[in-house]
């Protein structure tokens, strides 16, 4: 016969869940998991706590908080703003130990104090989805599907949370969020020479290596330091560690590029700890200064009144970087492979193909006219035109290396 699994702590008792490092009790008739808390009400963490835990546990039943009546009483007592304060201090210790991004504590510190403002004295139990959707449909500034996808994520994950730690029901589970459509702006050859002509040296350079490295600007590239950098038998390489992916990859970088970084060692060599991109106080380059630089730029081009070129951001180096490598710029216009530029940018195969490679990429595409019986089409010059939504049409200064 085989051996009959034990339960290793009975109903009523504290135990330890290694997955959040949290303590937790589960009441008696029941599966559910509920935290601990010690006096200051702040959660109990850390496999050593045991005997804080326990005494939490017996705090709560000497307060008779331990059945399942007062249990559910308790549950009622939560607003929606509590839900969200609750999160916002989760955020706020993941800022700390870096877990979780600064930028991504400030759009939430915004939003939920926005949904506060509309119902944040609300019952959690009350809550309907039909109250976020009012919610949203009140910002008739809110345009763009991806800041809808981005304020439902934070809702969720709120709520979640509060169902993890809390044991509070999520009452807007499943709510759909608009599908995600990218917009896929990048430079041409003539863009991207306006950009570096209105602009320092400092941002050039930055902008300069966004393009044609194709890092994400402010969580990889304005983190690199020279011991990030390394020559092999076949050129520069760099060792990108990105903040949002939380994994390392290494990046061959053009020539052009190499150049430009031996350029910039000289003044933050290794052992310095030095980014080798800086803005002209010598300190890294953030999104606020970014986005501010970008908005400058447009505004003295004249491109805050196109219709495209207004939507031109800082990420849209990335953008560029993966349209170029997808049409072969800098392989005699054989496009790579998906995988390849999954690799290349830090995405995943299936991440990179749902943004860019039905648009853009040539070795999904070729396929398709080889399947239909018409072959590899053969490259003809085409004339410049100018970018019509999100396409942009190669033109025959895109197939040539770019000069520095």
């Amino acid at each position: 016969m085989g051996r009959r699994k034990t339960r290793r702590q009975s109903h009523g008792s504290a135990w330890h869940w290694k997955q959040t490092d949290a303590w937790y009790y589960t009441l008696p008739g029941t599966k559910k998991r509920v935290a601990l808390f010690d006096e200051d009400g702040q959660r109990l963490k850390g496999k050593d706590n045991r005997k804080a835990a326990e005494l939490a546990l017996a705090r709560l039943k000497l307060k008779g908080s331990w059945d399942q009546t007062e249990q559910s009483i308790a549950k009622e007592e939560w607003i929606v703003a509590r839900v969200c304060s609750d999160y916002l201090q989760y955020c706020e210790r993941g800022v700390a130990n870096g877990t979780i991004s600064s930028g991504h504590w400030a759009s939430s510190k915004s939003l939920l104090n926005d949904l506060c403002k509309y119902c944040g004295a609300q019952p959690v139990v009350l809550l309907k989805k039909g109250h976020v959707k009012n919610w949203i449909d009140s910002h008739t500034g809110w345009k763009s599907a991806a800041t809808v996808r981005g304020a439902i994520a934070i809702l969720l994950a709120a709520f979640n949370r509060a169902e993890e730690d809390h044991g509070i029901a999520n009452p807007i589970k499943g709510l759909k969020k608009p599908k995600s459509s990218p917009r896929l702006q990048s430079f041409t050859r003539d863009e991207e020479e306006a950009i570096y002509s209105a602009t320092d040296k400092p941002f050039r350079d930055f902008l300069f290596a966004a393009i044609h490295t194709g890092l994400r600007p402010y969580c990889e590239l304005a983190k690199l330091t020279a011991d990030m950098v390394f020559d092999s038998d076949r050129g520069m390489m760099w060792r990108v560690y990105s903040s949002k992916t939380k994994n390392t990859r290494k990046v061959p970088v053009l020539p052009a590029v190499a150049k430009l970084t031996r350029e910039l060692m000289k003044t933050a060599p290794h052992g310095t700890g030095k980014p080798l991109f800086r803005n002209p106080a010598g300190n890294p380059w953030k999104k606020v200064t970014g986005v501010m630089r970008m908005l400058g730029i447009k505004k003295k081009l004249g491109w805050d009144k196109h219709p495209v070129r207004n939507k031109y951001s800082s990420y849209t180096c990335r953008h560029t970087f993966v349209h170029r490598m997808l049409s072969g710029l800098w392989n005699g216009s054989a496009g790579c492979s998906i995988e390849v530029l999954a690799e290349l940018i830090g995405d995943t195969p299936k991440v990179a193909f749902d943004h860019y490679g039905r648009e853009w990429g040539q070795y999904y595409q070729e396929p398709l006219w080889a399947a239909v019986g018409l072959g590899k089409p053969k490259l003809q010059a085409m004339k410049r035109t100018k970018p019509t939504g999100s396409r942009l049409r190669k033109t025959d200064s895109d197939r040539k290396a770019l000069p520095r």
